[in-house]
C-alpha cells in the first residue's frame, strides 16, 4: 500500500508492506478483520536531524525509522 505521511510539513509519499491476517468472529458476534503493517522511513529526509553520541561514540538515534502496526478493524452494522 502507498500513502503520504507528513512530518514538520514534509509530505513524502511512502511504500507500507500489509499482511492480511484474517476474518474471524468474536464472541459478541462482532466480524473483525486483522492486519499488519511495515514499513521503514529515513528520518533525515524528513529533517529530523537530532543526533547524539554515547561515551563510546556508537551513535545513539538511527537514520532509519521502522514502522510496525497491528491493525484490527471491526465491522459496523
Amino acid at each position: 500500500m502507498n500513502g503520504d505521511l507528513t512530518i514538520k510539513e514534509i509530505t513524502k509519499n511512502i511504500k507500507l508492506s500489509v499482511e492480511f491476517g484474517g476474518v474471524v468472529k468474536d464472541a459478541y458476534g462482532n466480524t473483525k478483520a486483522g492486519f499488519t503493517i511495515n514499513s521503514k522511513i529515513n528520518r533525515k529526509e524528513f529533517e529530523l536531524t537530532w543526533s547524539a553520541l554515547t561515551e563510546a561514540g556508537a551513535v545513539v538515534v538511527s537514520d532509519d525509522v521502522r514502522i510496525i502496526a497491528e491493525i484490527q478493524l471491526i465491522e459496523k452494522a
